[in-house]
């Protein structure tokens, strides 16, 4: 099974060759650090619920950026205070958007679609006895552990869910940049907490005088509904950053958890799965979600429309 997998993966890249050689962008080998390989095409979902909750998140991010900065940091008293805190949160902030960037418009390991033509299984040289899958749905050979995904209409290589927020799947390309993504939330979400709380305690001490730039009710409002909505995204997405972390440890996607699959792979365990999910040994490489970035490259290409998605 495990042959049968790796032929059919090198078949789909000869597939898939002639347009990524058209625009010179075919990446052999590892990437920065040995990191994987960027994918070399920029992909969008075309759904409408995605976008909607993508445009959300990013909303909910700036909102508590405005609140912390404007609100509680310029105010301050202490420079210092607000130097440190300013820049520590802006920067957290900066790699949160960036990692949800990296999710929505990176490939997450989409299967050709209309592989399953009498010429191609013909070039896999299967030998007697050996079963392949075809997707019903888009007409694929379906790969191991490829699952098909109804919103972006392709079978998806290590389908773990389809996440609305980051209009996208993560799967084998992209659940990197999901993790970071789930992780820097809960770090600014955390930070905003700690943040709120001070303030709330600053502001009764000196009873809401000189405490910020906006009147007492404004800013109570303000300061309430980020606290609201750090707590529930801290809880959502340091249960998910948990979750993901113990499906990589355990080379099981959640897909494969809920549907009680038995593993017909050799199973990475532990640090192996780590390291093929972010590439090479631990390194802030890891925590970086732009590593391996090449934006020159995504400038200068150009956008086709294809079916469900947007792909370059």
């Amino acid at each position: 099974m495990a042959m049968q997998s790796h032929r059919l993966r090198e078949m789909e890249q000869q597939q898939q060759r002639p347009l990524l050689q058209s625009h010179e962008s075919l990446v052999v080998g590892g990437g920065q650090g040995g990191l994987p390989s960027e994918p070399t095409q920029l992909w969008f979902i075309q759904d409408g619920c995605g976008m909607v909750c993508a445009f959300i998140t990013w909303f909910l991010v700036l909102y508590a950026d405005f609140v912390v900065t404007f609100v509680m940091l310029l105010p301050a008293k202490s420079a210092w205070y607000a130097v440190v805190n300013g820049v520590l949160f802006n920067a957290l902030a900066v790699l949160a958007l960036t990692s949800h960037l990296r999710t929505m418009l990176t490939d997450p390991g989409a299967v050709p679609k209309g592989n399953a033509t009498k010429e191609y299984m013909d070039s896999l040289q299967l030998k007697p006895g050996e079963v392949i899958y075809k997707c019903p749905k888009c007409c694929s050979i379906k790969p191991e552990r490829a699952h098909h995904c109804s919103i972006c209409k392709r079978c998806i290589r290590k389908m773990d869910h389809h996440c609305p927020w980051v209009n996208n799947c993560v799967g084998e390309n992209n659940q990197r940049f999901f993790v970071l993504f789930t992780m820097y939330i809960a770090l600014i979400s955390a930070h905003a907490l700690g943040l709120s709380g001070y303030q709330f305690v600053t502001c009764v001490r000196v009873q809401w005088n000189e405490c910020s730039d906006f009147s007492p009710p404004v800013t109570v409002m303000l300061m309430i509904f980020l606290c609201l909505e750090a707590l529930l995204f801290l809880t959502f997405t340091a249960v998910m950053f948990g979750t993901q972390i113990h499906s990589i440890c355990n080379d099981e996607t959640e897909i494969e958890r809920l549907k009680s699959e038995r593993p017909t792979w050799e199973r990475r365990l532990r640090w192996e799965g780590m390291r093929a999910v972010f590439g090479g040994k631990p390194s802030l490489l890891w925590i970086n979600p732009f590593a391996g970035l090449r934006l020159r490259h995504l400038l200068a290409t150009r956008v086709r429309k294809s079916g469900p998605e947007f792909s370059v």
